[in-house]
């Protein structure tokens, strides 16, 4: 009977043994001589402005909060590794349609990205080549109070987008 009582609290400390947990910024995939990491501007294969400086930013950001890594914005033959990211695709669509003003009332910012981690010595760390984020925005029909919301839209985008490759670099995913 007593062996009984015992198995379900043997079976809790296995299960717990192996549950992943790991303290932030080591990961078991990443060399653990891993310190410095360059984020270069990333590229752009649309016509978008300014998009990918923000992406850029928010991912140096992010690594440099959620990682004891060094980040730098600058590709360096001294860093342990470098994040390339690419803009592949920015779009923006109308979402609802206001019949009085016959204006679009919100819309729609769609961005896909293909981001690959190398190691100082060129191995592929980490690679994606489909992120994809979505993030809705209104337009302002009043134009004597007309703000553009799209940039707004871009930087929060760019936040999900940068908390999203961090977690999965991190976590090898």
């Amino acid at each position: 009977m007593r062996l009984f009582a015992l198995v379900p609290v043997a079976a809790a400390l296995l299960g717990l043994s192996g549950c992943g947990y790991h303290t932030l910024g080591a990961a078991t995939h990443l060399p653990p001589d891993l310190k410095t990491l360059s984020v270069p501007l990333f590229a752009t294969r649309t016509e978008a402005y300014h998009t990918e400086a923000v992406m850029t930013d928010a991912v140096i950001r992010e690594f440099a909060t959620r990682t004891r890594f060094r980040v730098t914005p600058i590709e360096s033959p001294d860093a342990d590794a470098v994040l390339h990211g690419t803009i592949l695709k920015e779009s923006i669509a109308p979402l609802t349609y206001n019949s009085s003003t016959q204006q679009s009332s919100s819309f729609l910012i769609t961005i896909q990205a293909s981001v690959t981690l190398n190691g100082r010595d060129g191995k592929v760390l980490y690679q994606n080549n489909n992120y994809v984020f979505r993030e809705q925005y209104q337009s302002t029909t009043d134009l004597s109070t007309f703000i553009q919301e799209n940039p707004a839209a871009v930087d929060r985008l760019s936040r999900a987008f940068a908390r999203q490759l961090v977690a999965d670099v991190l976590e090898g995913l």
